[in-house]
C-alpha cells in the first residue's frame, strides 16, 4: 500500500567531498582467494583507506600454465574497479602469478586500466620489504608444489635476495592452501628458516600467514615477511600512511 506522503526537495543543499575516503587502493584478487581481502581489512583503517576489490577467474591446480592465464584477465578486472576514476595504487594479490608472469608484465596489464598508477604485487612488495629491512639472504616457505616453489626461488635469486633454503607444503589447490592451520604455518616457518638466513619469507596470498608474523619473529629473533603483510605494507606506504601497526612484525615498525 502506497503512503500518501509527497517527496519534497531537502532544504539543505548537498555539499560534496572530493572523495568518500582519502585514499583508494584497487585490489585484483583470484576468484578462489579466501585471505587477501581479510588481511587488508585487518590492517587498513577504513576511515582513511578504501580498498576496492574485483576478482578474476582462476582454475586450479596451481601450475605455471594456470598462473600464466591470469595475465590477460588483469586489465578488464582493474578497469571495473571504480571505472573512470583514479585510484592511488593498484595491487594484484597472487604471489605465484606475479612470478611466472613477471612484475613488469603485471604492471603493464594493470596500467592499461589505470594509467600511471603505482602497481604492487606480493613479490614486488617483498623485494621492497627486504630492501627496507636490509635483508640479503632469505629462507622461503611456500604452500606450493616443488615446481612452483622452484620458480619462486629462481625469480627471487634473479631479482631479490639470495635464497639459501626453500621448503614447501606440496599443495596445488589454493583453496586448500587457505585452510592450512596457523599452528602449521608457525611450526613450518620456524623449521624452514636456515640459521644463516637474514629473514624468513612465507609466500602465497592464500596463506593465513600475516597474523602469524609476530609469533614467528618472537621465536626466530629475525624478520619475517609474508605475501599479504608485505603487499598491504607497500600499498599503505605508497598512499602516504607510515604509522606503525602492532602485531605484524618488524616491517610495520619501519
Amino acid at each position: 500500500m502506497a503512503l500518501d506522503i509527497p517527496s519534497i526537495p531537502s532544504r539543505i543543499t548537498a555539499r560534496l567531498d572530493d572523495r568518500p575516503v582519502r585514499k583508494r587502493i584497487a585490489l585484483v584478487a583470484l576468484a578462489t582467494d579466501h585471505t587477501s581481502e581479510r588481511d587488508f581489512a585487518r590492517i587498513c583503517d577504513p576511515d582513511l583507506v578504501g580498498v576496492y576489490v574485483n576478482r578474476i577467474g582462476f582454475e586450479n591446480p596451481t601450475t605455471k600454465e594456470t598462473l600464466l592465464r591470469t595475465g590477460p584477465r588483469l586489465t578488464e578486472a582493474a578497469t571495473q574497479i571504480l571505472p573512470d576514476e583514479d585510484v592511488d595504487v593498484v595491487a594484484y594479490a597472487c604471489t605465484a602469478a606475479s612470478i611466472v608472469l613477471g612484475n613488469d608484465a603485471v604492471t603493464r596489464h594493470l596500467n592499461a586500466a589505470k594509467p600511471g598508477t603505482p602497481c604492487v604485487t606480493p613479490s614486488s612488495a617483498a623485494f621492497d620489504a627486504f630492501r627496507a629491512l636490509g635483508i640479503k639472504t632469505v629462507s622461503v616457505l611456500t604452500p606450493y608444489s616443488a615446481d612452483v616453489t622452484e620458480e619462486l626461488a629462481q625469480y627471487f635469486q634473479a631479482n631479490g635476495p639470495d635464497v639459501i633454503s626453500a621448503s614447501h607444503f606440496g599443495l596445488t589447490d589454493d583453496r586448500d592452501m587457505a585452510r592450512i592451520s596457523q599452528d602449521s604455518i608457525i611450526d613450518a616457518g620456524i623449521a624452514a628458516c636456515d640459521p644463516k638466513a637474514d629473514a624468513l619469507f612465507i609466500s602465497c596470498t592464500a596463506l593465513r600467514a600475516a597474523t602469524c608474523v609476530q609469533r614467528i619473529e618472537d621465536r626466530l629473533g629475525k624478520p619475517v615477511v609474508t605475501s599479504n603483510q608485505a603487499m598491504v605494507w607497500r600499498c599503505l606506504r605508497l598512499v602516504g600512511f607510515d604509522d606503525p601497526v602492532p602485531g605484524y612484525g618488524k616491517l610495520f615498525e619501519l
